[in-house]
């Protein structure tokens, strides 16, 4: 089967895609301006199916909907750096803060210490050969990617191509 058959076997709706979300799991959500926010806002659609899931990411620049107070029991966030939209959240005690250093948070994936369920991420369209690019998000999200138990992706078709793995 060639990559484009592949890649178009696996298109399917941010709902759909979302349905691997079960309670209890961790999931990682790409930081910064690399948010799948199509994905966040499928995440959030999940939250009468699911309780517990822990939400983890660097720093997000969206709305955060999963530190709303509804949302609680459904999803609680852990932060790794607290941005402006989940600092109420983390000084109510509705949201939680692990104080590390961007150095350790891939030691914490790959040794088992915080394991990844779920990683929503964002990439470019693929290339000619099939490969796509983390645009402006090439942080700890290529080792949340492949320690995780699922990776859904956003294909942007504004995400930037950069080079490197």
């Amino acid at each position: 089967m060639s990559w484009r058959e592949e890649y178009r076997r696996k298109c399917m709706t941010a709902h759909d895609a979302l349905r691997c979300v079960e309670s209890g799991m961790r999931v990682y959500i790409h930081p910064g301006c690399a948010e799948p926010e199509e994905l966040v806002e499928a995440l959030m659609d999940r939250a009468p199916y699911v309780r517990d899931v822990e939400i983890i990411h660097l720093m997000t620049m969206g709305s955060a909907p999963y530190i709303k107070p509804e949302m609680a029991g459904h999803f609680r966030h852990n932060a790794f750096f607290i941005g402006g939209n989940v600092r109420e959240a983390v000084n109510d005690g509705r949201a939680d803060y692990t104080p590390i250093f961007l150095s350790e948070i891939e030691g914490l994936f790959t040794s088992g210490q915080m394991p990844v369920d779920v990683a929503l991420i964002q990439v470019s369209q693929p290339d000619d050969h099939g490969f796509c690019s983390f645009g402006v998000g090439v942080d700890t999200t290529l080792t949340a990617a492949k320690v995780a138990r699922f990776v859904v992706a956003q294909v942007n078709d504004q995400a930037p191509r950069t080079y490197g793995d």
